[in-house]
């Protein structure tokens, strides 16, 4: 996937999402940031240090957590701490000291003995930030972090994320959970390898506006119609539903069961979230991926 004039800044002790669909760029501008993946065109920097240029200076203030997970299952978590300090050149001191931080840090005292493969999803992925942490790092990159995680580790996860960032580290993480987004200071918005949308999320939620009304029924296209003929209302098809933007929704919800008995099977409606930014500047959702980007 390549970026097409994506452009953003990200300040220091700052929790910040790239969100987008599967396709949409953000594994592309995480190697990049990583140092696994040359610019072709542009630049990036991290700290100041081109990533282009000067990849060994980015990557000794980076911390780096991959979708896939990198520890050893067999070790415990205290030696893959051991073992990923001696990787980046650290002498037995400055291990023991940073490994005990970290350790207290992100509550895995009590399980530093442990094999890391009878830890759950949750608990791996914070051996996975203590390693990061474990080399100082300043910024810390996450692809996707909460993948294959429970509701409850994923939140639990987005709070030592949380923490970190409130304690001076620069986080970035790609998702595509809109909660997981949205807990987080900043958002970019990212389709098709274009920068679409940049903003805190609630400021950026408020460009909706009203209420989101979701309609499902047999014949959606012909629906579409109907409520546009009705109401003068310009709704999208979006993953098999209707969607409609309305202020005082839950008076559209009675007015449309009301005017179409047989035709609408389903319909909610709340709040909008960042999903429907993405299909307000897209017309489509992060589950909703064009044909041609399959």
């Amino acid at each position: 996937m390549a970026l097409d004039g994506v452009s953003f800044a990200v300040g220091p002790g700052e929790l910040f999402a790239l969100l987008g669909p599967n396709g949409g760029g953000k594994s592309t501008l995480f190697r990049i940031l990583s140092t696994l993946e040359r610019v072709q065109e542009g630049s990036a920097s991290v700290l100041g240090h081109d990533v282009t240029r000067e990849p060994a200076s980015v990557r000794r203030s980076l911390g780096v957590v991959f979708q896939h997970p990198s520890v050893d299952g067999l070790l415990t978590v205290e030696e893959n701490l051991v073992h990923h300090g001696h990787l980046h050149g650290l002498g037995a001191r400055a291990v023991q000291a940073r490994r005990e931080a970290v350790l207290a840090r992100l509550g895995l005292v009590e399980r530093r003995g442990e094999r890391v493969e009878r830890l759950s999803g949750g608990m791996k992925r914070r051996v996975e930030l203590a390693k990061a942490l474990l080399v100082e790092a300043r910024v810390l990159l996450l692809d996707e972090p909460s993948t294959g995680l429970d509701p409850a580790a994923r939140r639990e996860l987005i709070g030592h994320l949380r923490a970190l960032a409130d304690g001076g580290v620069t986080v970035v993480l790609t998702t595509h959970d809109m909660e997981e987004a949205e807990r987080c200071d900043r958002v970019a918005i990212l389709d098709r390898g274009r920068l679409v949308a940049e903003g805190v999320p609630d400021a950026l939620k408020a460009q909706v506006g009203g209420d989101v009304l979701l309609l499902r029924a047999a014949a959606i296209e012909r629906l579409r119609d109907q409520v546009r003929a009705r109401f003068g209302l310009d709704g999208t098809v979006v993953d098999g539903c209707l969607r409609l933007e309305r202020a005082r929704g839950h008076e559209l919800v009675r007015d449309l069961i009301e005017a179409f008995p047989g035709e609408v099977q389903t319909v909610t409606y709340g709040k909008p979230t960042l999903d429907d930014v993405l299909v307000r500047l897209t017309g489509h959702g992060l589950g909703d991926i064009p044909a041609e980007r399959v």
